[in-house]
This record gives C-alpha cells, sequence and structure tokens, in this order.
C-alpha cells in the first residue's frame, strides 16, 4: 500500500503540495513500475553531474510512504531513465517553440513531472493521462495546475480521446508505457491518435525483440509483476502499420557523456550493441509526425 504522508508547505516554500491526508492506494503490476522511473530520476538528480536536474521527483518520492529499494533500481538504469526523460523533455519543448498553442497528452503519466519540468507557457493545454488510482495519487502529492487536466482512465480503451479537443496540433508522449502492452494496443492507440487531431508528433520509446527478452529478467521490473510486450525492431513498420504517422526521428544510439557516467560493464556492452551487435540493440526513442 501507497500511504501518503500528511505534511504542509507554507505558500510561499517552493514545494509541490499543500495540506495532505494520508490516502492508501495501491499499484501493483504495470502500474508500480512508475517508481522505477520516479526513483530513478530522484537518484540521478541527486547526483553532482545530474542530467535531468529534476527536483520534483525526490520530493514525490519523500511523500510517497513505501520503500521502494526493494525494485533494485541500479546505477545504469538510473542513468538511462534519466536521459530518456531529458530527451523526450527536449523534444516536447522543441514542438511547443513551434507551436505555442498546442496541446499536449503525457500518456501513462504516472508520477512524472515533465510539465514541472518544461514549465510550458499559459498558451499551452496539457493532458495527463493513467489508470484512476494512479490519477488519484498524483492528484495527493502534486499542485493543480493552471492548463494542466488529469483524465482517468486506461490508454487501451477508447473512451478518454474523446475527452481531448482536437483543435490544435499535439505532442503526444508516452514513457515507459507501450512496451507494457500487446502489438494490438500499441496501435490501436496510435491509430487513434494520429485520427484525433489535425497535426502534431508522437515520441516514446521502444525496445527490440531481443531486449524485451533480457528485460524479463531485469530486478527492478520482476519486483513489480509487470510483463513486457510490444518490441520494435523496426520503426519504418508503424509507417506501414498506421499510415498517417511519419518517422522524424530514431534515436538508438547513447550520449558519449552519458555512457562516461556508467559502469565500466555498461560502457563495453553499449560499445559492442553500437558496433558489432546493432542488429540487437537494446532500445530506442522515436518521433513521428502525423
Amino acid at each position: 500500500m501507497l500511504l501518503l504522508r500528511q505534511r504542509e508547505y507554507p505558500p510561499d516554500a517552493g514545494h509541490l503540495g499543500g495540506i495532505m491526508q494520508p490516502e492508501q492506494i495501491r499499484l501493483t503490476g504495470a502500474r508500480e513500475t512508475l517508481l522505477i522511473t520516479l526513483q530513478a530520476k530522484a537518484a540521478e538528480s541527486a547526483m553532482p553531474d545530474s542530467l535531468l536536474r529534476d527536483r520534483f521527483a525526490a520530493d514525490a518520492l519523500h511523500r510517497i510512504d513505501q520503500d521502494s529499494w526493494h525494485l533494485k533500481v541500479g546505477h545504469d538504469m538510473t542513468i538511462g531513465i534519466a536521459l530518456r526523460a531529458y530527451t523526450l523533455d527536449r523534444w516536447t519543448e522543441a514542438f511547443l517553440q513551434r507551436c505555442p498553442k498546442a496541446t499536449v497528452v503525457h500518456l501513462g503519466c504516472g508520477l512524472d513531472s515533465r510539465i514541472f519540468r518544461i514549465d510550458p507557457g499559459p498558451g499551452i493545454r496539457w493532458f495527463e493521462v493513467d489508470f484512476p488510482d494512479v490519477i488519484a495519487l498524483r492528484q495527493q502529492i502534486y499542485p493543480d495546475r493552471a492548463g494542466c487536466a488529469m483524465i482517468a482512465g486506461s490508454i487501451v480503451d477508447s473512451g478518454w480521446i474523446a475527452e481531448l479537443p482536437a483543435d490544435r496540433p499535439a505532442m503526444i508522449v508516452a514513457e515507459g508505457v507501450l512496451p507494457y502492452l500487446k502489438e494490438y494496443q500499441v496501435l490501436q492507440v496510435l491509430r487513434r491518435i494520429a485520427g484525433h487531431f489535425p497535426s502534431g508528433e508522437i515520441a516514446f520509446d521502444a525496445y527490440s525483440s531481443f531486449a524485451i527478452r533480457l528485460l524479463r529478467y531485469n530486478p527492478a521490473i520482476r519486483a513489480t509483476g509487470a510483463s513486457l510486450h510490444w518490441a520494435l525492431d523496426d520503426p519504418a513498420e508503424i509507417e506501414r502499420q498506421v499510415p498517417r504517422l511519419t518517422l522524424i526521428e530514431d534515436r538508438s544510439d547513447w550520449d558519449i557523456g552519458q555512457v562516461a557516467r556508467m559502469s565500466p560493464p555498461a560502457q563495453i556492452a553499449l560499445q559492442l550493441f553500437s558496433t558489432i551487435l546493432t542488429p540487437y540493440r537494446m532500445g530506442r526513442l522515436v518521433r513521428y509526425r502525423f
């Protein structure tokens, strides 16, 4: 059970909440994986050479009175998750610079603080979408923000997208979400999004078939009981399956500076995957326009 700590901040304290009443919400399976990313972002942001610098993650993690360290998020995984979030943040910011009157849809938002890290301007409409219990927890953790609305529902259902106005270009972000779905569910989500908005972009992370098999043995993921299903070996395949989507960026190479922050075994492995074992590359970040 997740028990939120009761805590009061002064109005000018610059923290995330007001008076909190303890509430128990149980997260299991794929829902519990949000604690993996939250813990990683908090840990990486506490490092002196932090890339993400997410001060909100540590505060949110502190508000949850549960020992999440049993998830065993290691140093290398922490760096990787922070780099993934950082890249998606930069892609989102670039889109909003081009479209200052856009809609942002954060699919499977979990307890991620992307909206606070990016701090979009007043012309942006932002929607956080996740399971009802996750949204309930998020509302306990984070303060209300003008221009941001919560949508409680599973992203594989069809009803939630009807709540999104379709009169503006949209930036859709999904981090650590789609690999937990079945292939037909991923395609349904992508087709609904591409058919709903007049134009926009969608950015998400994906893993190769080889990586999906390996990640089933990842201690952190195994501790949650969650299962990964969907693999993406060829990003061009999405264009064939969802004709309205056009691939504009496929990033599977690691930033040299971030690789240097990892353990020597991880550095060797990444070097092998980027040179000799390229067909078995682990993960990628992709961006499509529609």
